[in-house]
């Protein structure tokens, strides 16, 4: 805000007072402790050593209070770091990476050497240039894509050549574009613009805007600007061309009827005229056949080609230029009823590790969508701390999928409300139309939970008019309305819904997708034929690992076996669906079960106020990545925060839980 920068000036401008009353060589040394971040104390000395700085000159400022020079150089404040940074002369400040460049190995740490060199450098130099761009891959392998984008951009900026400069700011571009700093992306652009483009650099740098204008907004206008740029790429590159298309698709499905251009049918069409890769089809190509087949000749033609798809997103080597896809790809898996591809946890973890900040929202987004369907809501909790720091660190708008069906599973009911109406008015206002049917699934699963069966009936009713798109808010929603609407005997919309799921169920035949068939044909069945089809479907999905669908089942059960006069049976149905959702802390769905219990005539404790847990959301959270070996810089680096912070917060957890170490954690 305003006021914290203008803080943070005056605070910069207090240290700068402080820094002019040092001796000369106080003032060098930290200088070069402030170019060099990792803060190496024998690196600084070495390149001190060759500025001619002796040991003494840390006296002055080690007394001020200003640094700390022990395992490890350590400013008093972040803010006196810049401050020296600023106070310094550009001449200084090069004659100081360049000894630092000079005093680091380069057998050892080439990276580390490169960059000092690159910040040494007076003017534009293609060698320096040339050997940053040669040096990023490897620098994104140990600092992730934030190190390859800060190399690649550097190497730009010195590239005397125009061509040159053009080629490796549009590789920067890129690169932040991934590593989620969408305003340096586009500063990159913009040097690239100025630069001699070809006509096939052109086309890269539209297909770049329209994906930072996708990851930034998700917006209506997304689908119309990546499907223009394919067909730009399509006479140049065949492989972009095709990703391209598989990007557009991904848009048209997040607009999905907000869209203000080409609808994902049109969007779908399109791909099927895109030329078909010169190599036999990867993971991607594989998606997007199946996707553009999906949308013109329907569900049923799409399965086959699909589940190739899915398998080969299993099997992959998964790299950070990959990470985009695998969001579509557990969607799709979802749509498939696939339980094997929905649960699989590389897509996130290959996004942490990889800096990936552009496709991280959504990669936890899927795994929180995940561990709610196996039933895992506490672990789905402890996820959002991490997906809420990634947005507030980004500006990346918020992936809220994953969170809307938490809440809701929940059954918190005014939390859960304030969610889905917040993330309808978002969805609205960037015109997603995926986030208005996935908000609509949500809160009919929410009512239904709470045995409000009218309410559950009109937000399904409201989210099935929305053109429907791939993933599981599109079945999500048609469930919902088969309990609902059986429940309040609009019988017909029932069987019109149970229609449209077997279209999908019966196309797939897996475990989850026939469990659920049977759950929902059970609501809509005679006496004399429901009890099978309630033991079918607790028989199926006792083989998943969908916990939440299961109880439902025992659950159903039990309230068709109270209303058939068989008290004993109703109640073992009845016990099994309370123990199962109070040990997955399902509130709502805890309490129906416990109002079908009582009136069966068994006594369950009413509910009261839960006890606080000892631990708070952020303290669970950190205390979980400790406990699965992260260090204090790794959990730091997952919630932006420092790792003091995450040190403060540990030191917490021992004494709230008794214990004096991280092995202990694990118990």
């Amino acid at each position: 805000s305003p006021r914290m920068g203008a803080l943070a000036g005056r605070i910069e401008e207090s240290y700068q007072r402080q820094l002019a009353a040092l001796p000369d060589d106080t003032r060098a040394l930290l200088l070069v402790a402030a170019a060099e971040p990792i803060g190496d104390p024998v690196l600084m000395w070495r390149a001190a050593e060759r500025l001619g700085i002796g040991i003494s000159a840390a006296a002055p400022a080690e007394v001020a209070g200003l640094v700390e020079l022990g395992a490890r150089v350590r400013f008093q404040h972040p803010l006196l770091r810049s401050a020296v940074y600023r106070a310094a002369g550009a001449d200084d400040i090069r004659n100081a990476h360049a000894a630092l460049a000079l005093a680091t190995d380069p057998a050892v740490d080439p990276e580390r050497r490169a960059w000092h060199g690159s910040q040494a450098a007076p003017g534009p130099d293609e060698d320096v240039a040339a050997e940053l761009e040669r040096l990023s891959e490897r620098a994104a392998r140990r600092g992730g894509l934030a190190a390859a984008a800060a190399f690649l951009e550097r190497a730009a900026e010195l590239t005397p050549d125009l061509a040159r400069r053009a080629r490796r700011a549009l590789a920067a571009a890129q690169a932040h574009h991934e590593a989620g700093t969408a305003d340096v992306a586009l500063r990159m652009l913009s040097v690239a613009e100025a630069s001699e483009l070809t006509d096939f650099d052109r086309a890269r740098v539209d297909l770049l805007r329209a994906q930072v204008a996708f990851t930034r907004r998700r917006g209506s206008e997304a689908p119309t600007l990546l499907l223009k740029a394919a067909k730009n790429l399509e006479p140049f590159d065949v492989a972009l061309c095709r990703e391209t298309y598989l990007d557009a698709l991904l848009a048209s499905m997040f607009a999905g009827a907000l869209a203000t251009g080409g609808d994902v049918r049109e969007v779908a069409e399109a791909a099927r005229t895109a030329p078909p890769p010169k190599a036999p089809g990867g993971a991607a190509d594989l998606l997007l056949d199946g996707l553009a087949v999906r949308f013109t000749d329907g569900y049923a033609a799409s399965v086959p080609l699909l589940r190739r798809a899915l398998a080969a997103f299993r099997d992959v080597n998964l790299t950070p230029d990959l990470l985009r896809w695998f969001w579509l790809a557990h969607i799709t898996a979802g749509n498939l009823w696939d339980e094997q591809t929905l649960d699989n946890a590389r897509h996130l973890n290959v996004a942490r590790d990889a800096g990936a900040l552009a496709t991280l929202p959504l990669a936890l987004a899927v795994r929180i969508g995940a561990y709610v369907l196996s039933g895992e809501l506490p672990t789905a909790d402890a996820l959002m701390n991490e997906l809420q720091a990634v947005t507030a660190a980004t500006g990346i708008p918020a992936a809220p999928y994953g969170a809307l069906l938490l809440a809701a599973w929940q059954g918190r009911e005014r939390s859960a409300l304030e969610l889905i109406d917040e993330a309808t008015r978002e969805a609205l206002h960037r015109g997603e139309g995926f986030g208005l049917i996935i908000a609509g699934a949500a809160k009919a699963l929410l009512y239904n939970s709470l045995a409000r069966y009218d309410d559950a009936a009109e937000a399904a009713s409201q989210a099935g008019e929305q053109a429907p798109v791939m993933g599981v808010e599109s079945w999500g929603v048609l469930v919902e309305l088969v309990e609902a609407s059986a429940r309040t005997g609009r019988r017909q919309r029932a069987i019109d819904a149970f229609a449209r799921i077997r279209e999908t169920t019966q196309a797939t035949r897996t475990e989850w997708a026939l469990g659920i068939e049977a759950r929902c044909r059970a609501l809509l069945s005679e006496a004399s034929s429901a009890e099978a089809a309630y033991e079918e479907a607790i028989e199926r999905l006792s083989r998943t690992r969908i916990r939440g669908e299961l109880a439902r089942a025992h659950l159903l059960f039990g309230e068709w076996l109270r209303r058939q006069n068989r008290p004993g049976d109703a109640r073992k149905q009845l016990r099994t669906a309370h123990q199962m959702f109070t040990s997955m802390r399902m509130e709502a769905f805890t309490e129906r079960s416990a109002a079908e219990l009582r009136a069966g005539g068994e006594t369950v404790p009413r509910r009261t106020a839960e006890t606080v847990s000892q631990l708070t959301q952020q303290e669970t959270q950190i205390a979980r990545m400790a406990a699965n070996g992260l260090s204090n810089t790794d959990i730091a680096g997952r919630l932006f925060i420092s790792p003091r912070t995450v040190e403060w917060h540990l030191t917490r957890v021992f004494t709230k839980l008794q214990i004096t170490s991280r092995r202990q954690l694990r118990t």
